[in-house]
């Protein structure tokens, strides 16, 4: 079960840029900007706990045209900014067909038992723990459902999720400051590596 969901930014330019450089562009260090923005919305461990970070994974062939995991990538980049640590508790179990062009029922039964956990993996999460399944972008919450499922057979429930961006209209109310400022991809793109802190 899913107990929260956060986001860091609404899927509009220039986030959407730098979703579609991690994702499709071959650009993992686009992770390292993203992670830093997603840092303000993870929750917070209990007293004296730990904040457990699980990459939602994808597909073995996408993982091999893309040379990599989009959500991992996230997640290292996070765990390298002292975001917690990351542990890769799920695998694919099959295959689905792309989540974009799909409605939330169908998105539902794309991804319906398209999870499992790792069978190696002996863990045990202790009550002051937080564990939260990274992901690049939430849309319906499908994926993210069908993964907190998978954990909950090795005793984790009551998972969150941390997404960089929500697919929401930018025209709604108060999105607009959810957004990086004017020019920031710009600016990252002529630059050696991203920008400084904005905020």
């Amino acid at each position: 079960m899913i107990r929260s969901a956060r986001f860091a930014a609404v899927l509009a330019p220039p986030a959407d840029d730098l979703v579609h450089a991690l994702k499709y562009g071959g650009w993992p260090e686009a992770a390292d900007e993203m992670a830093r923005t997603m840092l303000r919305v993870l929750p917070s461990a209990g007293a004296g706990g730990r904040r457990l970070l699980v990459p939602v994974p994808t597909t073995p062939a996408r993982a091999r045209r893309r040379g990599y995991n989009q959500a991992e990538v996230l997640a290292r980049a996070l765990a390298r900014r002292g975001g917690g640590d990351v542990h890769e508790l799920l695998q694919r179990t099959r295959s689905s067909e792309s989540q974009v062009a799909l409605h939330r029922a169908e998105r539902m039964a794309n991804v319906s038992g398209a999870f499992s956990p790792v069978r190696t993996a002996r863990f045990n999460a202790g009550k002051a723990d937080v564990v939260v399944l990274i992901d690049d972008v939430l849309t319906t919450g499908a994926t993210a459902s069908a993964a907190a499922l998978a954990l909950g057979e090795i005793g984790l429930d009551g998972v969150h999720l941390a997404t960089y961006g929500r697919a929401l209209p930018v025209e709604q109310e108060g999105t607009r400051s959810l957004l990086p400022p004017p020019g920031f991809f710009e600016k990252w793109i002529r630059s050696e590596g991203p920008p400084g802190p904005t905020r």
